[in-house]
């Protein structure tokens, strides 16, 4: 059974940064794409970045290019997102997420941005940027 479990949320002022993890188990680590994802109050869940299964490939949102970064240990079948230089924008709920049947149709050249492509999600982690 696949899960996911989200870490590192929190409060921090604006420019400030953070760190996000989701811990995945139920899966082989490098089998599945993964996505993170936000989703503020009163909005729709956006996509943030996603990286392939190797994590040879990612993908940014526009909103979040240059200063987010996300990484994969697939030995620790962990996936990570460093959020630098934050804005108030930015405060949201974030969810990992794991594109399992795309994965098995694609190769590891890409990630889906995507929100249909993913199948499994976490609890998601609260992530607060104010002064």
């Amino acid at each position: 059974q696949v899960q996911l479990v989200e870490s590192g949320g929190g409060l921090v002022p604006p420019g400030g940064s953070l760190t996000l993890s989701c811990a995945a188990s139920g899966f082989t680590a490098d089998a599945y794409a993964i996505g993170w994802f936000r989703q503020a109050p009163g909005k729709g869940r956006e996509g943030v970045s996603c990286i392939s299964k190797s994590g040879a490939a990612t993908n940014y949102a526009d909103s979040v290019k240059g200063r987010f970064t996300v990484s994969r240990d697939n030995a620790k079948n962990a996936v990570y997102l460093q959020m630098d230089s934050l804005k108030p924008e930015d405060t949201a709920v974030y969810y990992c997420a794991v594109a399992s049947y795309w994965s098995n149709a694609h190769s590891d050249t890409t990630c889906p941005p995507e929100r249909h492509a993913y199948v499994y999600w976490g609890q998601g982690t609260q992530v607060t940027v104010s002064s």
